[in-house]
C-alpha cells in the first residue's frame, strides 16, 4: 500500500453483506474516519437501491466518518470523493488522458464509467451523525453491458482500458492518501476550490445532456455545477437547476 494517512483506521473484511450496512453498525463507536474494504459482498448495492455487480479483483470499499456540520456540507464530498478517485487513477496509470468526472458520482474512463460513488449518512436535529461514502471500481474486470440500464454508460475496467494491473489494496492506499489531502482542501477553503477542480474534470461540459429523474426529463447544455453542487442546464425556457437526477449523454 501507498503511505496511509495519519487519523484514519481501515478494517479489511473477506466477506460481508455490504461496507455501506458494516459503515452504519461501526458508525456510533466510531473515533475517527475509517475505510472499510471488503474481499467480497453479498449485498452490494448502487444508487436508488440497485444491485452493484462487484467481481472479486475490484475495489469495494467505504469510508465511514462524522464529519459534522449540515447535511448539505456533508454531501459536497460526492464531488471530494470523486477527485479522489481521479487523482488516484492518475497516480496508478501515470496519465489523465481519457478520465472524466460525471455528475453526480461517476468517474469515466474512455466514454466508460470506471467507478460510482454512493453517500449515505443519518442524523437528528439538522445535523449528521454519520457520513457513509460508498466506493465502487472496475479495477480488474467490468461487469456485462446487459447488466447496466438502457441508455446508461457501459462499464469500464481499469485493466482493459489502460493495461494498469492494480489490486484492491495498492488502490484503496493511494485512494485514502488522495481523499485525505481533498478533504483538508475542503475543510480548510469550502467548497470553492472542489468545485472548480471538478469542474475543469467535468465529463460534456458544455454540451446538451440529458438529467432524468423518476417524474421528469431535463434536456440542455451543461453550463456549470452552482455553489451548492447542484447540476446547471441551459434550456430553451432558461436555467434549470437540478438538485438529484440520472444524468445521460
Amino acid at each position: 500500500m501507498s503511505a496511509w494517512p495519519d487519523g484514519y483506521g481501515l478494517r479489511i473484511l473477506e466477506t460481508v453483506d455490504s461496507t455501506l450496512n458494516e459503515a452504519a453498525r461501526i458508525a456510533p463507536a466510531l473515533q475517527g474516519p475509517e475505510w472499510i474494504l471488503a474481499r467480497f459482498q453479498t449485498a452490494a448495492r448502487g444508487r436508488r437501491g440497485r444491485p452493484w455487480s462487484n467481481p472479486r479483483g475490484n475495489l469495494t470499499a467505504t469510508l465511514v466518518m462524522r464529519p459534522g456540520g449540515a447535511p448539505e456540507q456533508a454531501a459536497l464530498r460526492s464531488f471530494v470523493a470523486a477527485l479522489a478517485l481521479h487523482d488516484t487513477c492518475v497516480a496508478v496509470t501515470g496519465r489523465a488522458e481519457g478520465l472524466a468526472l460525471k455528475w453526480p458520482n461517476d468517474v469515466m474512463l474512455n466514454g466508460g464509467k470506471l467507478a460510482g460513488i454512493l453517500l449515505e449518512s443519518a442524523g437528528q436535529g439538522g445535523g449528521v451523525s454519520y457520513l457513509a461514502i460508498g466506493i465502487g471500481v472496475n479495477l480488474a474486470e467490468a461487469p456485462p453491458a446487459d447488466s447496466v440500464e438502457p441508455g446508461a454508460l457501459r462499464p469500464a475496467c481499469l485493466l482493459a482500458e489502460t493495461g494498469a494491473a492494480v489490486t484492491p489494496d495498492e488502490f484503496l492506499g493511494h485512494l485514502a492518501s488522495a481523499y485525505a489531502a481533498r478533504e483538508t482542501q475542503f475543510t480548510t477553503y469550502s467548497f470553492a476550490p472542489i468545485r472548480e477542480a471538478w469542474l475543469a474534470r467535468a465529463a460534456r461540459l458544455g454540451e446538451r445532456i440529458v438529467a432524468r429523474t423518476a417524474k421528469s426529463e431535463t434536456s440542455g447544455i451543461f453550463r456549470t455545477v452552482d455553489a451548492t453542487g447542484n447540476l446547471v442546464l441551459e434550456t430553451s425556457k432558461g436555467p434549470a437547476v437540478i438538485s438529484a437526477a440520472e444524468v445521460f449523454f
